[in-house]
Order: C-alpha cells, then sequence, then structure tokens
C-alpha cells in the first residue's frame, strides 16, 4: 500500500477539508499551516497574514486507490486559480492557493495538470507550485470543521457561491 501526502493551500481550510474527506483511499485530511517562517504558529497569528503561513490542507492518500490526478481534479475544482489575493471573500496571503508537493512526480503532474487546464480561464493560473515544509497542525477546533459546525459551514458555502456570482472572472 502506497501512502503518499501532499498539501493544499486553497483559501480558508475550513472549505477544503470536506471535498477530499469521503473519498475511500483517501486516510486523513488535516488542517494546518505551512510556508511561514514563525514556529509553531497559531490560527489567530496566521490569519493576521504578518507570518507567511497559508492555511492548508495535508492530505494522506493511497496512490494505487486514489491517483494525485484526481486530488488535482477535486483541488482544482474549488479554488479559483487566477487570483493572487486570495480566495473568494478570504483575502490576503494567508488564503492564496498552492500545492506543496512531497516529490517530483506530483511537482510533474500538477505542472502537467495546470497546462491542460489553463486554457478554461482568461487570466493566467498563479497557484504557487512549492515543495512541501513543515506542517503545523491547526488547533482541534479546526478540525473537521464542516462536521463539528455544520451551520457554520453551510454560510461559508452560500458566502462563497455568493461571491463567485457576483465576482465571476472567467
Amino acid at each position: 500500500m502506497e501512502m503518499k501526502t501532499v498539501y493544499f493551500a486553497g483559501g480558508c481550510f475550513w472549505c477544503m477539508v470536506k471535498p477530499f474527506d469521503t473519498y475511500e483511499g483517501i486516510e486523513s485530511v488535516k488542517s494546518g499551516y505551512m510556508g511561514g517562517t514563525l514556529k509553531h504558529p497559531t490560527y489567530a497569528q496566521v490569519k493576521t497574514g504578518t507570518t507567511g503561513h497559508l492555511e492548508v490542507v495535508e492530505i494522506v492518500y493511497n496512490e494505487s486507490q486514489f491517483p494525485f490526478d484526481k486530488l488535482l481534479e477535486i483541488f482544482f475544482s474549488q479554488i479559483d486559480p487566477t487570483d493572487a489575493e486570495g480566495q473568494y471573500m478570504d483575502r490576503g496571503s494567508q488564503y492564496t492557493t498552492a500545492v506543496f508537493y512531497t516529490d517530483e512526480a506530483q511537482l510533474r503532474q500538477t505542472k502537467r495538470y495546470i497546462e491542460q487546464i489553463q486554457s478554461q480561464f482568461n487570466q493566467p493560473i498563479v497557484t504557487a507550485l512549492r515543495p512541501a515544509e513543515i506542517f503545523y497542525l491547526a488547533e482541534e477546533e479546526h478540525q473537521d470543521f464542516y462536521k463539528k459546525q455544520p451551520e457554520r459551514y453551510q454560510q461559508e458555502q452560500l458566502d462563497r457561491e455568493n461571491y463567485i456570482k457576483t465576482h465571476k472572472k472567467h
């Protein structure tokens, strides 16, 4: 069984867990932080946008059951990869998009995938491709947010849909 890990930054991590959480072959999806300079950052620190961290989800998956290209499909369907200022109503560097890859195969596949989908957008894809760094697990209240706070999660989804309708770029 080939277990692999990848980290996706797709805006607020509250909205990034559920799309990956229900598939056979995905072992775990955890919310956390990556890419900044502060050791052991907290949510309160990261959300200020001053630590350099991005909100990310750590996805551990069985590649023979769930191919990496399928993860990319899900990820890119959840984000606006042309927005360099954040995601939807979440603005700031901590909400920008990135793929933090853990091996060269993930990097190659992601580059190829971006080349394939670029024509679907009127603007360049700006999702960063970065080697994985230290992953800091977010506080417990941020894990499985969609399960713990379903009403608030649903409101986040509605706010996101409304934002998309009023700010359509492509």
